[in-house]
C-alpha cells in the first residue's frame, strides 16, 4: 500500500511551523518553520503608533506567510507526490481573535482601519480586557449562569468576549464595521476552505459555549451591552463543528498557492496545545499533559464533570470525544526564563556563555543545576505575566524572596525554574482536592526537549514520574493526527483521534523520576510558596494592584 501523508500546522507565539507525516507510523518526514515577520505587536503597530500596557497584537499576513511558505517547502523537501497528502490540520494559540469585514479580510488589511490598534489580531497574551473579564464575571454571577461553573467561577481577560467588548467599548467604529469575529485558526481555515465554520475547541474553551445547551442566552449578552444583543446571530455566526471533523475541502485556489490538491480534508482547528494531547497518546482518564513553552498549557482527560476553582475552561468532547477535558495553565513559563536572560543577566555571564560556546540558558542551567532544593534561599512566584490558574488574575506580577547581596545569577534562575513547578504542583493538587484523579503526567514543548533540570525540577516538586513526548513537533504532529481523522478510513486515514493515537504517538523511554531527598526538601520551599501565594494572591492582591496601575499611570503619561 502506498504511503499517504497529512500536515499539520502549529501557530505559536513567534512563528509557524509546518510538519508533513506519515499516516501509518506517525514518522516526522519534513518540518519547515517561518518566523512571523512582525513579530509580536506589544509596543507599537508596524506603522509605529504606540500601544498602551497589556496589549498584544499580530499582524494576520504572517499567518498566511507560514501556510505559503512552509507547506509547499515541506512537500518539497520529503521529494513525495502531493497527490499522496490527505489533509491539513490547523492548531494555534487562543484565544487569539480578529475581526474581519464582509469579504472575510481582517479590517487590519485596510488603510482606512490599519492605523486603530482595534482592527489588528488580538493574540492570547492580549490582557488588555481585563476590565471587561470582570464585568462578565460580575454579570454571569448576578444572573446564576450556570456557564460559569464550567470556567472555574472567573473569566479571564485572554478570551473571546472580553476581548470584543473592549473592541466595542474603545472603538465601536471597528465593532461596527466588523461582519465576523474570528478565532485565528478558524479564520484560516475558512481561508483554506471557503466554508464558515467554527471549532468546539475553541468556542467551547474560549467563547462559553456549550454541547448540549450552545452559548449563553442572548438576554446575557444584553445585559452586558445592549449593543451585543444580537452578537450571536451576526458576528459570531457560523456552524460549530466538533474537533475531528472536516472544516471543508482545500479549495483550487488554496490549493495552487500550496502546491497541493484541491479537494483534500481540511481538519477543524484546535488550540496549540491541545493538539498535543493525542500526540502523546493521553486519550484515558486520569492523564495531564503539560504542554511548555512561552506559557504552560495543562489538560487533563476525565470521566468526571466537577466545578473547580480557576479551571479555564471544562468542556464534553473538548479534546478526546466521549471524555471531559479540563484546561489550565501558567501564562508565563519560558516566557519569564526568556525575560531574565534578556533583562536580568549580568554581561560577565553572557561573556562566559560565548566562551564556552553555549547559550546563556545552558550555562545557568549547568551552573543551578549544581545546586540542592532550599540551597539558594530563594523562593518565586511565577506570576510575571498575571496568573491564568489557579487564581485567574491577569493584575497579579512577579515576586522573588529571599535576594541578597550574595545572590547569584543561577540561584535567580534556578528560583524561576523552581516557582514553575510550584504553580504546577498547586494546579494538580487543585484537581486532586476537587476529587478528580490526576494518575499520569506527560510534558511536550519545547522546554521539555531542552531543559532537563527543568524537568527534573517538575518530578520532585510534584513527587510525580514525568514522561516526556517523543518529538521536537508534537504540537504540529497533533494537528496532522486530527488531520488524518478529517480525511478518514476511506481516504488512507483514520476514524478517530483514538485509533489515530494508538498508530501515531510517542513517548520516549527516559522518564524523570523524583528524587526523595529532594522531594522533601521542596515539600518545605512549596510551603513558603503557598503562603506567599495566598497572600499576595488573595488576601493583599491590592499591593500588586497598586504598583500596575502606577505604572500604567506613568506610561501612558510618557
Amino acid at each position: 500500500m502506498k504511503e499517504k501523508y497529512v500536515i499539520g500546522v502549529d501557530y505559536g507565539t513567534e512563528s509557524g511551523r509546518v510538519l508533513l507525516v506519515d499516516v501509518a507510523t506517525g514518522e516526522e518526514i519534513a518540518t519547515n518553520v517561518t518566523p512571523y515577520k512582525n513579530g509580536v505587536l506589544d509596543e507599537a503597530l508596524p506603522n509605529g503608533r504606540r500601544l498602551e500596557m497589556d496589549w498584544a497584537l499580530q499582524h494576520p499576513g504572517d499567518y498566511l506567510e507560514v501556510l505559503y511558505q512552509s507547506v509547499p517547502a515541506v512537500v518539497q523537501m520529503a521529494g513525495i507526490n502531493p497527490k499522496d497528502v490527505i489533509g491539513i490540520g490547523i492548531d494555534f494559540t487562543s484565544s487569539t481573535i480578529l475581526p474581519l469585514d464582509k469579504n472575510g479580510n481582517p479590517l487590519c488589511f485596510d488603510r482606512k482601519w490599519e492605523n486603530n490598534p482595534h482592527s489588528w489580531v488580538k493574540l492570547w497574551k492580549h490582557h488588555a480586557a481585563q476590565e471587561e473579564a470582570d464585568d462578565i464575571t460580575r454579570m454571569a454571577e448576578e444572573r446564576n449562569e450556570t456557564f460559569l461553573n464550567r470556567y472555574g467561577g472567573k473569566i479571564s481577560s485572554e478570551w473571546m468576549f472580553p476581548k470584543i467588548m473592549q473592541i466595542l467599548r474603545e472603538a465601536p467604529e471597528i465593532f461596527e464595521e466588523t461582519d465576523l469575529f474570528m478565532e485565528a485558526c478558524d479564520w484560516l481555515t475558512y481561508r483554506l476552505t471557503n466554508q464558515l465554520v467554527r471549532s468546539s475547541n475553541t468556542c467551547g474553551y474560549k467563547a462559553f459555549w456549550n454541547k448540549g445547551e450552545g452559548y449563553p442566552d442572548a438576554s446575557f449578552f444584553t445585559a452586558l451591552e445592549d449593543r451585543l444583543e444580537n452578537i450571536l446571530e451576526t458576528k459570531m455566526r457560523g456552524s460549530v463543528l466538533p474537533i475531528g471533523g472536516k472544516a471543508g475541502e482545500l479549495t483550487a485556489e488554496m490549493a495552487q498557492r500550496l502546491e497541493l490538491l484541491p479537494g483534500i480534508a481540511v481538519a477543524v482547528g484546535i488550540i496549540d496545545a491541545h493538539a498535543g494531547v493525542p500526540a502523546v497518546g493521553a486519550v484515558r482518564p486520569g492523564q495531564l499533559v503539560m504542554t511548555m513553552g512561552t506559557s504552560t498549557c495543562h489538560m487533563l482527560i476525565s470521566d468526571k464533570e466537577e466545578a473547580i476553582e480557576g479551571v479555564c475552561g471544562l468542556v464534553e468532547d473538548g479534546i478526546i470525544p466521549g471524555y471531559f477535558s479540563y484546561e489550565t495553565g501558567q501564562v508565563a513559563v519560558g516566557d519569564s526564563f526568556a525575560w531574565y536572560i534578556e533583562q536580568a543577566v549580568p554581561s560577565y555571564v553572557k561573556q562566559q556563555a560565548k566562551d564556552a560556546g553555549i547559550s546563556v540558558h545552558q550555562l545557568l542551567e549547568e551552573k543551578a543545576a549544581a545546586y540542592k532544593p532550599g540551597q539558594s534561599g530563594l523562593v518565586a512566584l511565577d506570576w510575571w505575566n498575571g496568573c491564568r490558574s489557579v487564581l485567574v488574575d491577569s493584575n497579579l506580577s512577579g515576586l522573588i524572596v529571599g535576594l541578597s547581596l550574595a545572590t547569584k545569577p543561577e540561584e535567580i534562575y534556578r528560583a524561576l525554574l523552581e516557582s514553575t513547578a510550584f504553580g504546577t504542583r498547586k494546579i494538580i493538587e487543585n484537581f486532586t482536592e476537587a476529587g478528580v484523579e490526576v494518575n499520569e503526567i506527560f510534558a511536550s514543548g519545547g522546554l521539555p526537549q531542552r531543559n532537563k533540570l527543568l524537568m527534573q525540577i517538575y518530578a520532585d516538586v510534584t513527587n510525580r514520574e514525568i514522561k516526556i513526548a517523543d518529538s521536537d513537533q508534537t504540537i504540529a504532529l497533533g494537528a496532522a493526527m486530527y488531520a488524518t481523522v478529517a480525511a478518514g478510513k476511506q481516504n488512507g486515514g483514520y476514524d478517530t483521534i483514538l485509533e489515530a493515537s494508538t498508530h501515531m504517538s510517542r513517548v520516549k523511554e527516559e522518564t524523570f523520576v523524583p528524587i526523595p531527598e529532594h522531594v522533601e526538601l521542596y515539600d518545605q520551599l512549596y510551603r513558603l510558596y503557598l503562603e506567599l501565594y495566598d497572600y499576595f494572591g488573595r488576601e493583599r492582591s491590592q499591593i500588586m494592584y497598586a504598583l500596575k496601575q502606577m505604572r500604567s499611570l506613568n506610561k501612558e503619561g510618557e
